[in-house]
C-alpha cells in the first residue's frame, strides 16, 4: 500500500518538486538559462515566421507573379533558417552544459550525504543496490529542469506563435482544429496514470540486477569455489527477464501516445487540406492564406506532440528525481550537538559506564556494561561470538550511540564532542582490511592526508610493508586491484597497519588483526602490531591466546555482560571462570575462544549465579 502511495504523482507533487529543484539550482544557472531561453525563443519565432511567410510567397510570387518580392522573401527565409540553426545549437550546448553540471553536482551531494549517514543505515542497505540506484536516478533532476525549460520556452512558445499565424489566416478553421484536443488530453492522462508505478518498479528491479552483478564480481572467488555460477546465472536471468518485461511495458505505455497523436493529427490535417482545396476550387480564393495555415498547422504538430507527452515524460523524470531526494532527505541519526567541542586527548583513558545497547528493540546486545581501558595500556575483549565485543568497539568511534550509559575519554563524554575530532583520535585495524582504488601510497596516506612521502615510507617500514611494496611493479605507486585483490591477506593487513601508524592517533582499535592469516604472514603482522601498540591506549578484540596473554587487562564478556576482568595470571587462577575454562580447552588443541563448548560454560555460570 505504501509503495502504491509513493507512485501517485499529482500536479501538486510535480509543482512542489519543480519548485524545490528550481530553488536549489535556479540561481546558479540563471545566466545560462536566460541565454538558452533566448535561443529557444529565436527558434520558436523563426519557425512561426516561416509559416507566416508561406502565404505571401504563394500569393505574391506564384499567383500575382511579382518578381521583385521573390528575392526579398527568399532572403528572409534563408535568414530565418540560419538564425534557427544557430539558436538551436546555442540552446542545445547551453542546456547540455547545465545538465551535465547538475548530474555532477548531485552525484557529489549524494556521496557527501551518504558519508554523513550512520553505519546503521548503510549496513542495512545493500551497497551495490544503492550505488546502482543512484547511477540510474542521478539524471532525474536534470531531466525535470530541461523538460521545463524546453517545453515552456520552445514548444509552448512555438505552438502559441504558430496558432497565432493560424488564427490570423483563418480563425474559424483554427477553432475546428482544436476540437481534437480534449480527447487527446484525456487519453494521455490515462496513459500517464498507468505509467507511474511501472517506472518506479522498473528502477528498483534494474538496481537489483546491477547490485547482483556487482556483488558477484566482488565475490567471484567464493562463486567459483562453491560452484555458484549456475545458481547466480539463474538468479540474474530471472531478474533480467523481469526488468526486460517492465521496460517493454514502459515502452508500450509511453509509445502508445504515438498512434493516438498521429491519428488525431491526421484527422485535423486531412480535414484542413480538404477544406482549403474545395474553398480554392469553388470560391476562387487565393491559396496563400490556406498554404500559410497548413504550414503553421504542420509545423505546430511536433511541439504539440511534445507538449502532449510532457506529463508522461515529466512524471518519469519526477519519479527518478524523487528517489534521489528520498536519500538526500534521510536525516543523519548522530549529528553533533549544537555546542559540541573538539576532543582534547591527554592520556587517552577510556571509561565505559553502564552501557546498554540494542540494534533493534527485540535484540538487546549490551546490558549495563562498565569497564576501563587504562591510558597507554592494552585492554583485550574476549568472549564467544555474540558476547558484545564488536559492539563495544563500534560504540567508541560513535558508529552507533548507546541506548543508555556513556563513554568518557579523559573525562570527556564522547556524545558531547565533535565526531570528527573523536575519530581523528582513533586508528582502526580490522580483521578484514579494505584497500581503496588508487596506489599503495594513496591507501597509506588515507590515514593522514597531509603526510609526506617520507612519512609514508617510514610508516610502511614500521609495519613491515616497505620491502614487499618495493617488489611491486611500480613500488609505492602500484595500483591495487579492487579491494586490494592483487595483494595477499598479510600484505593487505600490513598496509592497513601502516595506515593506522601514519595516523599517529592516541587510541588504537584492533579487531583481531591476525586471526585470518597464515603463520608466516602472522609473524610479520604481529611484529607490526607490536610497534603500532607501543605507547597507545589499545582496545583489542582477541580470540587467540598469544594476543590475549600480552594484554595489560583482559575483559571477559558473555551475553552482553562483563563476567570477568583482570590480567592473564589473575583470570587463569579462577578455576571455575570462563577464562580458565578457555585455557583448559587450549590444551585440547583449540586455538580460539569461539571454539569452546559455550552451552556448557553458560550452564556452569548460571548455576554459580544461583
Amino acid at each position: 500500500m505504501a509503495d502504491k502511495q509513493r507512485t501517485r504523482i499529482d500536479p501538486d507533487t510535480i509543482i512542489g518538486m519543480l519548485r524545490r529543484i528550481l530553488s536549489e539550482n535556479g540561481r546558479d544557472y540563471i545566466g545560462t538559462y536566460i541565454f538558452a531561453i533566448a535561443c529557444l525563443m529565436a527558434v520558436a519565432l523563426s519557425t512561426a515566421f516561416m509559416a507566416w511567410v508561406l502565404g505571401d510567397m504563394v500569393d505574391e510570387a506564384f499567383a500575382k507573379q511579382r518578381e521583385e518580392v521573390v528575392w526579398v522573401i527568399c532572403g528572409a527565409v534563408l535568414g530565418a533558417f540560419v538564425l534557427r540553426g544557430a539558436a538551436a545549437y546555442g540552446q542545445a550546448v547551453a542546456l547540455a552544459k547545465i545538465g551535465n553540471n547538475i548530474v555532477a553536482r548531485y552525484q557529489r551531494r549524494l556521496f557527501s550525504h551518504l558519508m554523513e549517514l550512520g553505519v546503521g543505515y548503510l549496513g542495512e542497505t545493500r551497497s551495490a543496490q544503492l550505488a546502482s540506484q543512484i547511477g540510474q536516478n542521478a539524471g532525474g533532476i536534470r531531466d525535470v529542469l530541461n523538460l521545463t525549460i524546453t517545453s515552456l520556452a520552445k514548444d509552448l512558445l512555438t505552438l502559441l506563435a504558430l496558432v497565432g499565424v493560424m488564427i490570423y489566416r483563418d480563425a474559424l478553421l483554427t477553432a475546428v482544429v482544436f476540437l481534437v484536443g480534449p480527447p487527446m488530453v484525456l487519453a494521455l492522462r490515462y496513459i500517464a496514470k498507468r505509467l507511474r508505478s511501472v517506472t518506479r518498479e522498473s528502477v528498483m528491479v534494474n538496481s537489483r540486477v546491477y547490485g547482483v552483478m556487482q556483488e558477484t564480481l566482488q565475490g567471484i572467488a567464493i562463486v567459483k569455489a562453491f560452484t555458484m555460477e549456475d545458481q547466480l546465472r539463474n538468479k540474474v536471468d530471472i531478474l533480467v527477464t523481469d526488468a526486460e518485461a517492465r521496460s517493454n511495458r514502459i515502452a508500450r505505455l509511453s509509445e502508445r501516445t504515438g498512434p493516438l497523436t498521429e491519428t488525431l493529427a491526421g484527422i485535423a490535417i486531412s480535414g484542413v487540406l480538404a477544406y482549403a482545396a474545395f474553398n480554392t476550387i469553388y470560391n476562387d480564393a487565393l491559396p496563400g492564406a490556406f498554404i500559410s495555415f497548413i504550414g503553421a498547422l504542420l509545423l505546430a504538430y511536433d511541439p504539440a506532440r511534445r507538449l502532449a507527452r510532457l506529463q508522461v515524460n515529466m512524471e518519469r523524470a519526477i519519479v527518478n528525481a524523487r528517489m534521489i531526494y528520498e536519500i538526500l532527505d534521510i536525516t543523519p541519526h548522530q549529528p553533533d550537538i549544537p555546542d559540541a567541542r573538539d576532543l582534547v586527548v591527554s592520556g587517552a583513558e577510556i571509561h565505559f559506564e553502564n552501557l546498554s545497547f540494542s540494534y533493534s528493540e527485540t535484540s538487546p546486545v549490551l546490558h549495563n556494561v562498565s569497564l576501563v581501558a587504562e591510558a597507554g595500556k592494552t585492554t583485550a575483549l574476549v568472549g564467544p561470538s555474540g558476547a558484545g565485543k564488536t559492539t563495544i568497539v563500534n560504540l567508541l568511534p560513535r558508529f552507533y550511540d548507546a541506548d543508555s550509559g556513556r563513554i568518557l575519554i579523559d573525562g570527556q563524554d564522547i556524545s558531547k564532542v565533535t565526531k570528527q575530532s573523536l575519530r581523528h583520535a582513533i586508528a582502526y585495524v580490522s580483521q578484514h582490511p579494505y584497500l581503496f582504488e588508487g596506489s599503495l601510497r594513496d591507501n597509506i596516506r588515507y590515514g593522514r592526508p597531509g603526510a609526506t612521502d617520507a612519512e609514508i615510507e617510514e610508516a610502511a617500514k614500521l609495519a613491515y610493508a616497505h620491502d614487499f611494496i618495493l617488489e611491486q611493479p611500480h613500488g609505492y605507486d602500484t595500483l591495487v586491484g579492487e579491494g586490494g585483490s592483487t595483494l595477499s591477506g598479510g600484505q593487505r593487513q600490513r598496509i592497513s597497519i601502516a595506515r593506522a601508524l601514519i595516523r599517529n592517533a592516541p587510541i588504537l582499535l584492533l579487531d583481531e588483526a591476525t586471526s585470518a592469516l597464515d603463520t608466516e604472514s602472522e609473524v610479520f603482522v604481529q611484529k607490526a602490531l607490536d610497534r603500532a601498540m607501543s605507547g597507545r591506549t589499545v582496545l583489542v578484540i582477541a580470540h587467540r591466546l598469544s594476543t590475549i596473554a600480552r594484554a595489560d587487562r583482559i575483559i571477559v564478556m558473555m551475553g552482553g555482560r562483563v563476567v570477568e576482568q583482570g590480567d592473564h595470571h589473575h583470570l587463569a587462577s579462577l578455576e571455575d571462570g570462563l577464562y580458565a575454562r578457555f585455557l583448559k580447552l587450549q590444551a585440547l588443541g583449540l586455538e580460539s575462544i569461539d571454539d569452546m563448548d559455550i552451552q556448557a560454560v553458560a550452564s556452569d555460570l548460571q548455576q554459580g549465579d544461583r
